[in-house]
């Protein structure tokens, strides 16, 4: 195997090894997918800092997210349909997560469950919920959480209402995929990824089946998530939520300053600056740009986080210094995980870490805490300009 030096590499042996319609739901975002391209070009318009003569000895990428020590700010974003990617996707991602020293957040609609990432992992991770119609499967689903012993609850806001995927459609994604002469046609040049998933442990969302009553099995699970997104989702839902869990909750989905405010209001103990990677809001500001103004509206009362665009450790560091107190990262570690599964997820952090500390010691930092805007060229009108 060649060698791996950026998260590129991975991506191009994820692309070779990974069925087409799992590749494209981790590679694409709504509509045109303007926001989706954003997200990391518009980090290539900050530019750093280089100083030089300064003492490099004893640098480190340690700090904490919501007061957990981490081994550098990122977290792993959840990740909807993981474990389709590799087989036990999820327990492979939290495995290599744990090892590192870093968060790994489970989706909702992970493909292994809550219960099996507790079995497979020493310490506690996030889960990731999304409010659906069925209060009382939203009910069941945090009392597994807690008895999982996860340390915080990610609420996603922004998926209230799907946002239409081309890519998706026109695949017609699906856990475990359904066979249709194009999709055999495909997975039959993925035999590396077939024999993995004849052994996996499961092969449709763990959370849902089985939890829920009438769904047994796919065939009735996509017309029942596809009808239970709560389109009623509000500030006094999220709030009972909050008080429900009792926990550490982080609200995932903040890409405007008043609702910034209004996750400060109801007592968020973080909030992530996301445009779900692109995949909801066609036409919407990358995260980065948005987050010097949501920084202004928030940032010394609650720990701000990015996610969404990150596909490097000079990326890390750009919204570190911005001010960002975490970062998240969804499809970087997906293409490590595809391409070689735990130990890719494992190389995908490896490679963003030595990325934020090579980069953190030329411009002259020796600590996660001492970044800040000194350490960036931001072009004058990077926010925008924009009518009132």
């Amino acid at each position: 195997m060649p060698a791996i030096t950026n998260i590129g590499d991975l991506k191009r042996i994820y692309e070779r090894r990974v069925p087409r319609m799992f590749f494209d739901y981790t590679e694409s975002g709504s509509w045109t997918e303007q926001t989706f391209r954003e997200n990391t070009s518009d980090f290539d318009q900050i530019r750093l800092r280089q100083r030089v003569a300064v003492d490099m000895s004893g640098r480190s990428t340690k700090t904490q997210m919501i007061g957990q020590d981490v081994a550098m700010p990122v977290a792993l974003a959840p990740v909807g349909l993981t474990g389709m990617q590799h087989a036990d996707g999820e327990i492979k991602a939290a495995r290599a997560a744990e090892a590192f020293g870093v968060p790994f957040t489970l989706s909702t609609m992970s493909i292994n469950s809550i219960e099996d990432v507790a079995e497979a992992t020493m310490k506690p991770f996030w889960f990731q919920l999304y409010t659906m119609r069925d209060g009382d499967y939203v009910a069941r689903l945090i009392e597994r959480a807690r008895a999982a012993k996860c340390s915080a609850l990610v609420i996603t806001l922004d998926l209230q209402i799907l946002g239409q995927r081309h890519k998706d459609i026109k695949n017609g994604l699906s856990a475990p995929p359904k066979l249709t002469p194009r999709s055999i046609a495909n997975l039959a040049t993925k035999w590396r990824w077939g024999i993995g998933m004849l052994g996996a442990k499961r092969r449709t969302f763990g959370n849902i089946v089985g939890h829920v009553s009438n769904i047994s099995d796919a065939s009735n699970l996509s017309a029942w998530t596809a009808e239970q997104f709560d389109p009623t989702l509000d500030w006094n839902k999220i709030a009972k939520l909050k008080e429900q869990w009792g926990g550490k909750v982080i609200l995932k989905g903040i890409l405007d300053a008043e609702d910034a405010k209004m996750a400060l209001k109801v007592g968020a103990d973080a909030i992530i600056v996301s445009n779900h990677g692109g995949r909801q809001l066609d036409g919407a500001l990358s995260s980065i740009r948005v987050l010097p103004s949501i920084l202004d509206a928030v940032g010394d009362q609650v720990e701000v986080h990015l996610d969404s665009g990150i596909r490097s450790g000079q990326d890390v560091l750009k919204a570190m210094a911005m001010g960002a107190k975490g970062t998240y990262i969804g499809r970087a570690f997906i293409y490590g995980l595809g391409a070689m599964g735990q130990e890719g997820v494992t190389k995908s952090l490896e490679v963003i870490h030595k990325e934020l500390d090579t980069t953190m010691a030329l411009c002259g930092e020796t600590s996660i805490e001492r970044l800040g805007k000194h350490n960036l060229l931001i072009p004058q009108d990077f926010e925008g300009r924009w009518q009132a």
